[in-house]
């Protein structure tokens, strides 16, 4: 007979090892700084903001992705010239969406004394309380008036109080305090010439980390409040964020951003070669991996090594042509799946997201997709091949090596390849029973595919063994943890914050691995938001001191 402790017994001896924790260590912290929004970011503003009817159609620059995240490059990114002209052409044409007949209503406060002229009061109401919203503070006064006096005199020159509002809103999406999110700091009153994030640049980073969006209306007024400089207030504010729809988006973003998604914008795959894949595929495939994290996550509150041992997932129409399996439903709806305990297939890395993404145009590639499993999935750095590689062992069609895995080991015979391929082949050999699309296949060539190998000592016959080697890898949760805080604060967690990771990660293992529970853990954390003052000047990019001011600042000065 199995005893089971009584519930009001678990919860008391619960509260009491809460408080036997580890406590958190100090870190050296950095200086203020500022990051450029991301393409995903700018797009869940305006659909948070105004609605999904809202389009925003334009053409980002990429962004240069750094240790591993692009969220990290951010915060080194800059406008270039052409960028700064799509900024302008998608701001004019979602100004125009707003106060188009058809929206206007929904976001314009107030009824112009005449659509055809100028109205400073109702352009006022207008722009001061969406300033606010999409600079994620208090618009400081010089620049609302300046925006409504735009809006005058644009709309005494369209002869519309529309086409005026509309061109005033523009200029605050094209404004660097709209595009750059800054560290703005103050003076911390509990040491003594210290500085602290503001209640704003908080509100910040904690919504673009959990749901990688502006601050909505509460989180913007729990920061007028100063609520978030106390930790009752933040974990309020905390706990509210992971129960909103908005935590799934944020999730989402975040998955995609270690896994290297934004490369799906450039996959290509030959026709001739991988008839079954098509565009559709490429697109659900995406989804179906970011559907099998956020369901596995959030919904079943799983541990996060399981996912790379799971079968159960979703699947459309489309997929189900490159998976060969029935689909339920091949309108194009998403249906459960669940892969039989004896299918080749378990885990995200078996999946066609991953398996298309990290392959040749038309071939499979077992070095790409080992070094994707030790760069995205182990944050272990695989030094980039020597410029001077000669790759005609491998690539040569007439070679008597029919298998990927006969010519990796002649091109591994190569001094300046050895060292490289000893870590990353063993791992994607793994994966040579999926194809460069996601297909099945035994042989290659006419020869049988062997799947052998071994992860860090850990030795499996194939890809749902590899799947089981990752999951039981130290590495994989110290890795999520530390591409979590760095996807969060720009820095990642390495160096005199080693002893911080050590801290998160104990608290993960603690919570079984769940991740909403590490994002609180980060969320809630001093070193979440640490500053310290710079060695001159803090500045935003646009020359500007690192600061913001509320109105009742204004009025004291």
């Amino acid at each position: 007979m199995r005893f089971r402790i009584p519930s009001f017994v678990a919860a008391v001896v619960a509260l009491g090892l809460a408080g036997c924790g580890p406590s958190e260590p100090k870190i050296q912290a950095s200086g203020p700084g500022v990051r450029l929004l991301t393409e995903s970011q700018y797009r869940n503003i305006v659909a948070d903001l105004f609605g999904p009817q809202i389009v925003v159609a334009g053409k980002f620059d990429p962004m240069l992705r750094t240790n591993g995240l692009a969220a990290v490059g951010a915060w080194n990114a800059r406008i270039t010239p052409n960028g700064m002209e799509q900024y302008e052409k998608m701001a004019r044409a979602i100004g125009a969406q707003i106060v188009s007949p058809a929206n206007r209503t929904a976001f314009v406060p107030c009824e112009p004394t005449s659509a055809t002229e100028a109205d400073d009061t109702c352009a006022k109401a207008f722009l001061e309380r969406t300033g606010r919203m999409l600079l994620r503070h208090p618009m400081p006064a010089d620049q609302l008036a300046g925006t409504v006096a735009l809006a005058h005199e644009a709309a005494t020159s369209f002869n519309s109080f529309y086409d005026g509002l509309g061109l005033g809103l523009a200029s605050i999406m094209v404004s660097s305090p709209f595009l750059y999110v800054v560290d703005a700091v103050e003076p911390d009153p509990d040491h003594a010439g210290g500085v602290r994030l503001d209640s704003y640049a908080k509100a910040s980073r904690l919504s673009f980390l959990l749901w990688n969006s502006a601050p909505d209306e509460a989180l913007l007024i729990a920061a007028e409040k100063g609520e978030l400089h106390s930790k009752s207030g933040l974990k309020r504010q905390v706990d509210r964020m992971l129960a909103a729809p908005q935590f799934e988006t944020g999730l989402r973003a975040f998955f995609s951003d270690m896994l290297a998604f934004d490369n799906f914008e450039n996959l290509e795959k030959d026709a001739i070669i991988y008839r079954a894949f098509s565009l559709a595929v490429a697109n659900d495939a995406k989804e179906q991996a970011l559907r099998t994290i956020s369901n596995h996550l959030i919904n079943e509150k799983g541990d996060y090594r399981d996912l790379f041992t799971t079968r159960n997932t979703f699947v459309s129409g489309a997929l189900g042509k490159v998976y060969r399996i029935p689909v339920e439903r091949p309108d194009g709806a998403w249906s459960r799946y669940e892969f039989a305990p004896d299918d080749p297939r378990a885990g995200l890395i078996t999946q066609i997201a991953f398996a298309a993404l990290y392959a040749h145009p038309g071939r499979s590639s077992p070095t790409m997709r080992g070094r994707a499993v030790r760069e995205n999935l182990l944050c272990q750095k695989v030094p980039d091949p020597p410029g001077d590689v000669d790759f005609s062992l491998f690539n040569d069609p007439n070679s008597p090596n029919k298998t990927a895995r006969q010519r990796l080991t002649a091109h591994a015979t190569l001094a300046a390849c050895a060292g490289c391929h000893r870590v990353t082949d063993p791992i994607g050999l793994a994966l040579e029973k999926i194809d460069g699309a996601g297909q099945l296949r035994a042989s290659e060539n006419g020869e049988a595919i062997d799947t052998s190998g071994d992860l860090d000592g850990i030795k499996y016959a194939d890809a749902v063994g590899l799947g089981k080697a990752l999951h039981d890898n130290a590495n994989t949760p110290s890795c999520v943890v530390r591409r979590l805080y760095a996807y969060g604060t720009g820095r990642d967690g390495v160096g005199d914050q080693k002893e911080l990771m050590k801290f998160y990660e104990e608290k993960f293992a603690a919570a079984g691995y769940r991740v909403p529970d590490l994002l609180r853990a980060i969320a809630e954390s001093d070193a979440f938001f640490a500053v310290t003052k710079s060695k001159s000047a803090a500045t935003t990019a646009w020359g500007e001191p690192l600061s913001h001011s509320t109105p009742a600042q204004e009025n004291k000065s």
